[in-house]
């Protein structure tokens, strides 16, 4: 019987702005399930309110905003309950925040794996933003049990719901990206992250509609992938706002942009993580 030889995988660092190879996220898809399901027992792991923080962290920040915002300050509410309002898009709005300070801390978190054994760097910050969706769904949950509460019936376009969420996703992605290779060069970006996280917050429709910004300004604003992300969750459930339109459109094509160029950045920063992290 004749023995074949060992099989040799030779690894060799990029150059320049080297090519996505995407194929290898598809041969590690598995290792992407993995990751992502570790990320979500170590989120959890002798926490004790386990799950309920995905509940809790949304809905104390909507009890927070119906208070100050709603009560006190009369910020509108598009002819809905304020806490219905502010809930809705504080769904999305938690996931993608979660999504940027797990994402842009995983390679780091990750040192002795990326020191030791190859695998496409890329599942790291991937498979931190997709644990987030787990959090999502159960706070979805939530917000349709208020709705109840409140009388307020969800809109026939439910249904476009997940492209939203993809939307929320492929920005999330696509900063978390950026955050992630960065983080890696300078950890100023420990520092700099809750400041971006709380300023994104405040310049996206989160408690106060779209419709309190200029008419001028709002193709400008929409250059905010989020809020493409907020007006869709409201209009799809609430049916408040515009139905998706060059709004969208902008916001979408932004949250594009960040995918691609975060998925290049990232590649061409990979050679130089195993030698800095």
């Amino acid at each position: 019987m004749v023995r074949s030889e060992p099989r040799k995988i030779i690894v060799k660092p990029t150059t320049g702005w080297a090519a996505l190879n995407l194929r290898d996220l598809w041969i590690y898809r598995e290792l992407v399930y993995f990751m992502t399901w570790r990320n979500l027992k170590v989120r959890y792991k002798q926490s004790l309110l386990g799950i309920g923080w995905a509940i809790l962290q949304p809905f104390l920040t909507m009890v927070v905003f119906s208070i100050f915002f709603g009560n006190l300050a009369g910020v509108p509410s598009d002819g809905v309950p304020y806490p219905i309002f502010s809930y809705t898009a504080l769904i999305p709005w938690t996931l993608f925040s979660k999504a940027l300070q797990d994402a842009s801390h995983s390679l780091v978190q990750s040192s002795h794996m990326i020191t030791k054994v190859y695998f496409p760097r890329m599942i790291l910050p991937l498979a931190a933003v997709l644990a987030g969706v787990v959090d999502f769904l159960i706070a979805f949950v939530v917000l349709l049990g208020m709705m109840v509460f409140y009388k307020v019936t969800p809109t026939a376009n439910i249904w476009t719901i997940p492209f939203f969420l993809l939307l929320t996703l492929v920005t999330a992605i696509g900063v978390g990206l950026w955050l992630s290779a960065l983080n890696v060069l300078y950890r100023d970006i420990n520092y700099v992250l809750p400041f971006l996280t709380q300023f994104w917050m405040y310049i996206s429709p989160i408690a106060y509609p779209t419709s309190m910004v200029p008419e001028k300004w709002r193709l400008v604003y929409a250059l905010n992938p989020m809020t493409g992300v907020v007006e869709g969750f409201r209009w799809a459930l609430l049916g408040t706002g515009q139905a998706p339109s060059m709004v969208t459109l902008i916001s979408s094509l932004m949250a594009l942009f960040l995918f691609i160029s975060g998925m290049f950045y990232f590649k061409r920063m990979e050679r130089q993580f195993a030698d800095m992290v």
